[in-house]
């Protein structure tokens, strides 16, 4: 299915087969395509990246697609990483985290950090923070899979 390029997103980079390789829910997902390009909410004058899912009910692109400034899309994998490191060793806690000590890491981002924490607000954490946990190890093949692709190219590139 092609992405559409008459609307507010311009894609430039775009993978249209995402339905095929989106991790659990592949070949039964309505996220279609994956795109880079100008995103929609550009200014006059001013040029911002994008990422975006492509959403497809069947019938329409749906409102429900998203679209996140490249520097988001970083630091949910960063976000991503962080968390899975911790989960590596939350056997080594009761709760799987210590709650005297919530916070997992401090990642320093832009001259200051982004704090990296255990959501204790959450009034049901012990139940939430197990399912989690199971879901996590459930999909740790297809994360892995991603995370070494992603650590390869990362290489290859310099870093």
């Amino acid at each position: 299915m092609k992405i559409p390029t008459t609307l507010k997103h311009k894609p430039v980079v775009v993978s249209e087969n995402y339905e095929q390789v989106d991790g659990r829910f592949a070949r039964n997902t309505d996220a279609k395509g994956l795109s880079l390009g100008l995103a929609q909410w550009n200014d006059r004058g001013k040029i911002d990246i994008s990422a975006k899912v492509w959403r497809y009910t069947g019938e329409k692109w749906s409102r429900q697609s998203e679209e996140l400034p490249l520097h988001r899309v970083l630091d949910l994998s960063i976000l991503i990483c962080r968390t899975m490191a911790h989960f590596r060793e939350a056997y080594r806690y009761e709760h799987l985290y210590d709650p005297q000590e919530p916070v997992i890491d401090r990642v320093g981002l832009q001259g200051d950090a982004m704090t990296v924490a255990i959501c204790t607000d959450n009034e049901k954490i012990n139940e939430d923070i197990k399912l989690f946990s199971q879901a996590l190890s459930d999909d740790d093949e297809l994360i892995g899979e991603r995370l070494r692709t992603l650590s390869r190219i990362l290489k290859d590139m310099g870093y």
